[in-house]
């Protein structure tokens, strides 16, 4: 994205970010408050990094592959593609970061989910003893 707003390289290499990408930028936002629970093994702060990873990082990239499957559609019938990146069509190379995005962020939550079973039974140790 800041390639394409600071114009270091031209339109031609780099296609302009599509809407959906600017909310995709909040994804930080999931991997900060995971950050914070670490220290203390802090429950709620895991619990609201689980929650915003689904609202932040998911949810964008589930709506910006439906809204670039009319252009993928367009693609892969007729051969017509309109932006690139480096040479290559925009949506095809957008859909494969999407997969990869997506497996990131599954086993972001998977692992999320691990820890926050293990922190909870930790926790309800210690209010027996």
């Amino acid at each position: 994205m800041c390639v394409a707003h600071f114009k270091l390289l031209s339109h031609d290499l780099v296609a302009m970010p599509y809407q959906w990408e600017y909310p995709y930028l909040l994804s930080i936002i999931p991997s900060l408050f995971g950050l914070f629970s670490f220290p203390r093994n802090n429950i709620s702060y895991l619990v609201i990094s689980m929650i915003s990873t689904g609202l932040f990082s998911v949810a964008p990239l589930i709506y910006g592959s439906m809204e670039m499957f009319p252009m993928a559609q367009q693609l892969y019938r007729h051969g017509k593609a309109y932006r690139f990146i480096f040479g290559f069509s925009a949506v095809s190379v957008m859909y494969l970061l999407i997969v990869v995005a997506v497996q990131v962020h599954g086993w972001q939550l998977y692992y999320s989910k691990k820890l926050l079973d293990s922190w909870f039974t930790s926790t309800q140790e210690k209010k027996k003893k």
